[in-house]
């Protein structure tokens, strides 16, 4: 039997005057994704049909999940536009695709070629004894519930049999909602915000903030591998990893803030220069991983006192969520395991006892006069390393030293003829 792959757009449907823009945006993306694979492609207004390989059907499914903007999928089987070859193939879909006999059954038949001599429904009436005779196993007929629904669609020229629906990303392509900076951790929370991110169509860069030696070169592998993971939902297969030096500012605050407020001022400093950052490259906004009320530094108090130093829209994704709902979507990307390795980053060591859950922006203030974070912040910006990660990016930092900038020294003496390691501008 020939098959092909049919591929349904969602929320996309909805842009109007503007929909070619995103599908054209998603074709260029399916088409990146499958490179090197036995395909072909046919084109509609609405929909992308796809031919391949037999052999290849596991791992194309697995990509096109992969792919934001594409709403759902489904197997369908290749038919000719007429009635005895429809039944035949119906026949044969059930048999296959159908596991459980005594299903609630409709066939549902879409007419798009006018010019064929019956009406959907009366095709419809025409097939379904047959095909419902012929099946191996033995279906209930319900128009008004069905548990399953055999889908046929006559065309000029083929016809299309398909009982199964697999659910992709959904959400807008790659890239047609502009360009973010995600504050990455190693935790659970920022991989998720920037999975989601990506989802709607933002394209995405990560920043994170490391303070070696005070922090183990294992806490920046466990983001590199993150980032490994989620590279695979971008067109090139690639994200750029910003690496930025905080352990003077992280040392500065340690020194001069009052404990309760540690963790209010650091995050203020890091919204500081992810502006700075974003702005100098012309990114439209911020995303981190915050979910009220998870931690001292996400109470809306917290939120508000940390955010004022910015005027660059701040996204959280998961801002709603409970941690549970994170963990299942964090599972769900294959990053959970990494993310849960015993490695603290800056966010995370030396965390107050009793941090300040109600700041005052007042206090926070005055803690910052008494620091000299200009010059770290201009010191930490011109230092920033950029690693650009693919799924297949094979570099374990914890080999090569015990800071960031002596291991990314080293490896970059190593490997510098090698494509993955671009000096930051």
């Amino acid at each position: 039997m020939t098959k092909k792959i049919l591929i349904r757009f969602g929320d996309m449907m909805l842009k109007g005057r503007n929909i070619g823009f995103f599908i054209k945006k998603v074709r260029a993306h399916l088409v990146s994704r499958l490179s090197g694979m036995n395909v072909s492609y046919e084109f509609t207004h609405d929909r992308i049909f796809i031919g391949y390989d037999l052999n290849e059907e596991d791992e194309i499914v697995s990509r096109l999940k992969q792919i934001p903007g594409i709403y759902s999928f489904s197997i369908v089987y290749v038919a000719k536009p007429d009635l005895d070859d429809i039944i035949l193939k119906a026949i044969q879909v059930l048999n296959i695709e159908m596991d459980v006999p005594m299903v609630r059954l409709k066939i549902e038949t879409k007419r798009h070629d006018k010019k064929f001599p019956m009406t959907s429904q009366d095709i419809t009436q025409k097939i379904a004894s047959p095909i419902l005779n012929g099946a191996d196993k033995k279906y209930i007929v319900d128009v008004k519930n069905p548990e399953e629904i055999l889908y046929i669609e006559i065309r000029s020229d083929v016809a299309y049999v398909h009982i199964k629906s697999i659910k992709g990303m959904g959400g807008f392509p790659f890239g047609t909602q502009g360009k973010g900076l995600v504050m990455m951790s190693g935790g659970i929370d920022s991989p998720v915000a920037a999975y989601l991110s990506m989802k709607q169509g933002i394209e995405i860069e990560m920043f994170h903030f490391e303070s070696t030696p005070m922090t183990p070169l294992e806490s920046v592998q466990k983001v590199i591998d993150l980032t490994k993971k989620l590279a695979i939902y971008t067109p090139t297969g690639a994200i750029k990893l910003h690496l930025v030096p905080f352990t003077k500012l992280h040392e500065e605050i340690l020194a001069k803030v009052f404990d309760p407020y540690t963790i209010t001022v650091m995050r203020r400093m890091m919204y500081r220069l992810a502006e700075g950052y974003a702005k100098k490259k012309k990114l439209l906004c911020l995303i981190n991983g915050e979910s009220v009320g998870q931690v001292a530094s996400q109470t809306l108090n917290s939120m508000q006192v940390i955010e004022a130093v910015t005027k660059l829209p701040i996204l959280r994704p998961v801002l709603t969520y409970d941690k549970q709902e994170i963990v299942d979507i964090s599972k769900k990307i294959d990053t959970f395991q990494i993310s849960i390795r015993p490695f603290n980053d800056c966010c995370s060591i030396y965390v107050p006892k009793a941090p300040a859950t109600r700041p005052m922006e007042v206090y926070a203030l005055k803690y910052e006069r008494d620091m000299d974070y200009d010059n770290l912040f201009l010191e930490a910006l011109q230092n920033i390393k950029t690693l650009e990660v693919t799924k297949d990016f094979n570099f374990n930092i914890s080999k090569y030293g015990f800071t960031v900038s002596e291991a990314l020294a080293l490896y970059e003496k190593e490997m510098m003829e090698n494509d993955h390691y671009v000096e930051a501008k």
